[in-house]
């Protein structure tokens, strides 16, 4: 039995009991969310393991009608005996997702998803207990399939084809949020995306549904593919069903990998990381001045790979974004890569840069 204190929390781990010490800036970023958002209103922890987020939740943000679900009995009494001992009233049930979905009859305005692995297997059951304007925070560990590892196991669960080169982050975060999007319009749902976070071994998506056949249509649309050059850098992503993708790179005409389908829209909501920067603290102050700062256009350039294509020196990426922003072009640093840049400039004017500085 141990016991942790984190943010306004106080828990007792059972033996045998998940806890990730390692996850507390993801669990963080998530109430500083829920506070910049002013979050009210029912909410659900799919996946309660501790408790530690729905009691984060309750005494840090101010949420009442809080409800833990988890099917493994040991963390089920866990959790439970954590809620009680912090004086969070709450609605507890010990089964599985798929079953309290397929029963339960009212939904919730907040629902949290942290599973291990893959949150693609409870996408249907969350959209079950989910309404107009309902917030969606969801987790998936596994990037290795998102970022192209597993090139099958990515086609069978989520029918898109990932990218495994520099920009796989952020393909992989994309392909997660369109596979959303395609199963939400299944419910008549349209998505928001207000976050998007990548860090360590996880993807977390914040989205908000909106219910309507047109809203649920122009998400799907917003989903597109794209091809990218492994030998240059060279990279094209196009919106759209069945966009037309020239896969011979313009550069070094070498032929370019296609991946997709993939969410090409926004990943954040600007004003929601200006809030949750003005709240924050620490090393949950400096993610997000990233993100507040990073320009929301896919995909990023990684500078040492076009370097070392042009068999050129190292380079700072902040004198790069400074060269381009005298230029006129939108350029920042990126969440997905410290040597990584976005920019609306193209392949051809950053090379020309590159030799120039």
């Amino acid at each position: 039995m141990k016991k942790i204190i984190e943010g306004s929390a106080q828990i007792t781990i059972n033996e045998g009991v998940f806890f990730n010490p390692k996850m507390e800036g993801l669990r963080t970023l998530s109430v500083l969310f829920l506070k910049a958002f002013d979050a009210k209103g029912s909410l659900i922890d799919c996946t309660a393991a501790t408790g530690v987020r729905a009691i984060r939740y309750a005494k840090e943000v101010g949420i009442k009608d809080v409800t833990i679900l988890d099917i493994n009995k040991r963390a089920f009494d866990n959790a439970v005996k954590n809620m009680k001992s912090n004086g969070i009233d709450t609605k507890a049930f010990n089964e599985d997702l798929q079953a309290f979905a397929g029963r339960y009859e009212d939904q919730f305005d907040i629902i949290d998803l942290d599973p291990f692995g893959s949150a693609a297997p409870y996408i249907q059951d969350i959209l079950k207990i989910s309404k107009n304007g309902s917030l969606l925070m969801i987790t998936a560990t596994d990037t290795a399939v998102l970022c192209g590892a597993h090139l099958s196991a990515c086609i069978k669960t989520y029918a898109s084809r990932p990218l495994h080169g520099e920009p796989c982050k952020e393909a992989g975060l994309r392909i997660l949020i369109g596979y959303i999007s395609r199963i939400a319009a299944q419910f008549n749902f349209g998505i928001e995306v207000l976050l998007s976070l990548s860090d360590l071994h996880y993807f977390r998506v914040f989205l908000r549904l909106n219910k309507g056949a047109k809203k649920a249509l122009d998400s799907v649309k917003t989903s597109g593919f794209g091809a990218y050059c492994h030998s240059c850098q060279n990279f094209v992503v196009k919106k759209g069903v069945v966009p037309s993708l020239n896969l011979s790179c313009e550069y070094c005409t070498n032929s370019m990998d296609p991946f997709g389908s993939l969410w090409i829209g926004n990943l954040y909501d600007k004003r929601i990381l200006k809030d949750m920067y003005a709240l924050a603290e620490g090393d949950a102050k400096d993610h997000i001045n990233i993100l507040v700062n990073e320009e929301d256009i896919p995909l990023f350039y990684s500078l040492p790979k076009i370097t070392r294509h042009l068999h050129l020196g190292s380079v700072s990426p902040n004198k790069i974004i400074s060269v381009l922003h005298e230029m006129g072009y939108k350029a920042s640093a990126t969440q997905f890569g410290k040597e990584g840049i976005k920019t609306n400039a193209n392949l051809s004017e950053i090379r020309k840069i590159l030799k120039e500085v």
